[in-house]
């Protein structure tokens, strides 16, 4: 979905909660550029911890 471009990946995330997905599928290393595949379409796992605080209190608004 974000075509290779994870700058995408938080708005895309935030769309999806805020429309009612029951779940994300979100790439994640610890270093994307020295991921064996798909380094293109992941998060930095340093990340992952405040996108998914946002993405909860996103939840939590719309319950």
């Amino acid at each position: 979905v974000t075509g290779g471009k994870p700058t995408l990946i938080e708005t895309i995330a935030r769309a999806g909660i805020a429309t009612g997905v029951d779940g994300l599928f979100i790439e994640t290393h610890p270093d994307p550029s020295k991921a064996k595949s798909d380094g293109a379409n992941m998060l930095p796992l340093e990340k992952l911890e405040e996108l998914l605080s946002i993405l909860t209190k996103i939840h939590r608004a719309i319950q």
